[in-house]
């Protein structure tokens, strides 16, 4: 080590420097302060480390966040399914995003929605094809035609079942997804089917395409099937007029209401919500007006000549699965709901602030359709308690169940009993890949069955005035129709 001797006048001055701040340091009792602060702040780390440890199971307690609220549709997120009191329509895939494509507002022409295949020219000389035979059926059918007035015959007519069959041409892949609504047109020359599926997408087959005698016009469709995307989520409703062939309404979880106008070649927007629409359905004696469920329990009424939602009411406690009318009593109302219950309406009252059933049928879990027959003497309920309801009699007071399973699992829609052509039969799919047909005079059920079904139906549409004539959809996307030899 270098003695003091050696050190240069600058190195000494430093080093006296660094002595004399020492001193004036220990004086002051810093470095000791700032010991204690320090050996403080260990310890507390340590004890709030191990109180963490010992109370991880409790909440630590802090103010309520402020959220704000805004719809799952505003979101661009699908409706949420409760499933509570029963198993409820399964439309959403795990396996798809769960944010689809945002819904398109205003009108969209049919050759922006069609989801063909080809050329332009080719799509849009299929286009031809099909508005061109929807028109001509909209000019020969009669104006007013309804089931109800102007073919009464219908209503009533005797059904062999054992004159059902399937053949395999009745048979077609019309959707690549879960079909959830099918419709018959009401026309009596022609047999054509309307289907929506999950993805909001819209089919017509066209059953008669091939028995035209120039098949060389179909160009390449000679199936008869035409496919569109008017809507971007599950469509829940189709409704088409019988006095009006040319239009088409359908209903959808995107929130939307739209009308496929052949005469204009376009799906127009009538109506728009964040809400999803769960139902719709047209009143037989308001030509002008259809009414759907929107959000949880909610009744609306859309008017064609207003052009707007005239009226709104909440009638159930969750979803509206199903709305329908009396065929003969005007004001009278019958919906299906979530909740678990199906009630009758009395329409001049349902804009009550609390409106009140005429009749009330509890199946303890959600109930998935209520149809009055054709002749409106009896109400058929379809629930995930396993049971199918008929109510009849003096208002209504007289309740049976008829056991039926009902459980389809995640991947199936719910199943729907539909009336056929009379009071005495309904339609029902089963898991065996058949159609169950309940006689409701005996309470009693036999099965459709043939070789070419090879998938569950689950929906049904029966021809107003074929009889005999059943279509049933699948979740694969397919239709089967079941026809009668003796018609």
């Amino acid at each position: 080590m270098a003695s003091q001797k050696t050190l240069t006048d600058y190195e000494r001055r430093r080093l006296e420097n660094i002595k004399r701040n020492q001193e004036m340091m220990s004086s002051f009792k810093i470095q000791s302060v700032a010991n204690q602060f320090h050996s403080s702040t260990s310890k507390r780390q340590r004890t709030e480390t191990k109180t963490y440890k010992t109370n991880r199971g409790k909440q630590p307690k802090s103010e309520a966040p402020i959220v704000m609220r805004r719809s799952l549709r505003a979101r661009g997120i699908p409706p949420e399914k409760k499933i509570g009191l029963g198993e409820e329509e399964n439309v959403t895939n795990p396996t798809e995003s769960e944010y689809p494509s945002p819904k398109k507002l205003g009108p969209v022409t049919m050759l922006d929605a069609y989801n063909g295949t080809g050329s332009l020219d080719n799509q849009m000389k299929h286009q031809k094809h099909l508005i061109d035979t929807i028109k001509s059926l909209s000019e020969t059918n009669l104006m007013s035609c309804s089931i109800h007035d102007d073919d009464a015959s219908v209503i009533g007519s005797s059904l062999d079942l054992e004159s059902l069959i399937l053949k395999p041409e009745n048979v077609a892949r019309v959707l690549p997804k879960n079909i959830l609504n099918l419709c018959i047109f009401p026309c009596k020359n022609r047999s054509i089917v309307v289907a929506g599926n999950k993805a909001g997408s819209l089919a017509i087959w066209d059953m008669d395409a091939d028995l035209k005698e120039d098949k060389e016009e179909q160009i390449g469709n000679d199936d008869g099937i035409y496919l569109y995307d008017p809507h971007t989520a599950p469509i829940s409703g189709i409704v088409i007029q019988p006095f009006s062939l040319s239009k088409v309404y359908t209903s959808s979880y995107d929130g939307c209401i739209r009308l496929m106008d052949v005469e204009k070649e376009a799906f127009d927007m009538l109506y728009s919500s964040d809400d999803a629409i769960f139902c719709l359905s047209p009143h037989p004696h308001e030509a002008k007006s259809v009414y759907f469920g929107e959000a949880q329990g909610m009744i609306n009424v859309w008017d064609e000549r207003a052009g707007k939602s005239s009226s709104s009411c909440i009638l159930h406690d969750q979803q509206i699965n199903t709305i329908d009318f009396h065929p003969e009593n005007t004001n009278c109302m019958a919906t299906s709901s979530s909740d678990g219950t199906a009630c009758i309406w009395d329409l001049r009252n349902i804009n009550a602030n609390r409106p009140e059933s005429l009749k009330m049928v509890d199946h303890k879990k959600a109930v998935h359709s209520a149809y009055f027959s054709p002749s409106g003497n009896c109400l058929a309920t379809t629930s995930a308690n396993d049971k199918v309801g008929l109510i009849r009699g003096t208002n209504f007071m007289d309740i049976s169940m008829v056991q039926h399973n009902n459980q389809v699992g995640r991947w199936i829609p719910s199943f729907r009993a539909i009336w056929g052509w009379d009071d005495s039969y309904l339609f029902i799919g089963n898991m065996k890949r058949g159609v169950d047909v309940i006689s409701t005079g005996y309470r009693k059920m036999v099965t459709l069955e043939s070789p070419y079904m090879s998938a569950i139906p689950c929906r049904f549409s029966a021809h107003p005035y074929k009889v005999g004539m059943l279509a049933g959809a699948t979740a694969g996307g397919q239709i089967y129709t079941w026809v009668s030899q003796q018609h």
